[in-house]
C-alpha cells in the first residue's frame, strides 16, 4: 500500500477547531508546529503535537522565526478576532507559505480572506451544524459531506432489503444513480468493492452522487 507522504503543517491558533485539527494532522503521521498568544491552550495540546509554542503570529518577526515559509500548509484558525486573522493569513502568504487555509466566522469575513490570498476559506462551526442538521432529519445517513451544491459523499445504513445481494444485483448506479465507492463493515473497510460483493447486515455503504439521489436511498 502506498504511504501517504508527510507533511509539515503550522496551526495558528488553538481553539477548540484548532486543537482538534492540530492533533489529528499529528496523529495521522504529519508533523505538526502549533502556536497560540494563550500559554493554557499551548500547554493542552503539548502532548499531542511535534512542538507547540506560545507566540503572536501577528508579529511578523516573531512568524518568520519560526521558519514559516519550510511548511506545505499553514491553517489561520485564529478564533473571532477578524483583523487578526486577516493579518496572519496575509503574513503567511508574503512569508512563502505554499498553502493557507484560513478559519471564517462569516461571509464577509471569508470574502476578504479570499481577496487576501488565503487558498481555502472554512467554516468549522456553521458546516458542523450543517451536518447535525441533516443526521437529525435524516437518520441513516451517518455523515455527508457536500462537494459541491449539487454531489456529496455520504454513509448510509444499507437497506435490509439489500441483505445477502450482490453490488451487480441491486445496481446501485443503475438503478439510484449512485456510485458505492467503500464499505465499512464492523472493524473492516473495503475499498472500492467489487460487483460480487455481497452487503451483509450492519454494512455502513459509501456512496457519491447527486443529493436527491442520497436522499432517495435514505427512504428505502
Amino acid at each position: 500500500m502506498r504511504k501517504t507522504k508527510q507533511k509539515q503543517f503550522l496551526v495558528l491558533g488553538l481553539g477548540r477547531f484548532g486543537h482538534s485539527l492540530a492533533r489529528s494532522l499529528c496523529k495521522m503521521g504529519h508533523e505538526v508546529l502549533a502556536v497560540d498568544t494563550n500559554g493554557e491552550n499551548v500547554t493542552a495540546i503539548a502532548p499531542y503535537v511535534t512542538q507547540a509554542i506560545q507566540a503572536d503570529a501577528t508579529d511578523e518577526e516573531v512568524l518568520r522565526s519560526m521558519g514559516v515559509e519550510n511548511f506545505d500548509v499553514a491553517v489561520v484558525s485564529i478564533g473571532q478576532n477578524i483583523r487578526d486573522s486577516i493579518l496572519v493569513t496575509v503574513l503567511c502568504k508574503e512569508a512563502g507559505v505554499p498553502y493557507v487555509m484560513s478559519k471564517a466566522v462569516d461571509e464577509l469575513h471569508a470574502k476578504v480572506l479570499r481577496k487576501v490570498g488565503a487558498d481555502r476559506v472554512v467554516f468549522p462551526e456553521r458546516d458542523m451544524g450543517v451536518r447535525v442538521a441533516k443526521s437529525l432529519v435524516t437518520p441513516n445517513i451517518l455523515d455527508l459531506m457536500e462537494l459541491s451544491n449539487d454531489y456529496s459523499i455520504a454513509e448510509v445504513m444499507a437497506p435490509r432489503a439489500w441483505e445477502g445481494r450482490t453490488l451487480v444485483e441491486v445496481n446501485v448506479r443503475r438503478n439510484y444513480g449512485l456510485s458505492v465507492i467503500a464499505i465499512h463493515r464492523g472493524e473492516t473497510f473495503l475499498a472500492s468493492p467489487g460487483a460480487d460483493t455481497a452487503l451483509q447486515s450492519e454494512d455502513v455503504l459509501i456512496v457519491l452522487g447527486k443529493q436527491e439521489s442520497i436522499d432517495a436511498l435514505e427512504r428505502l
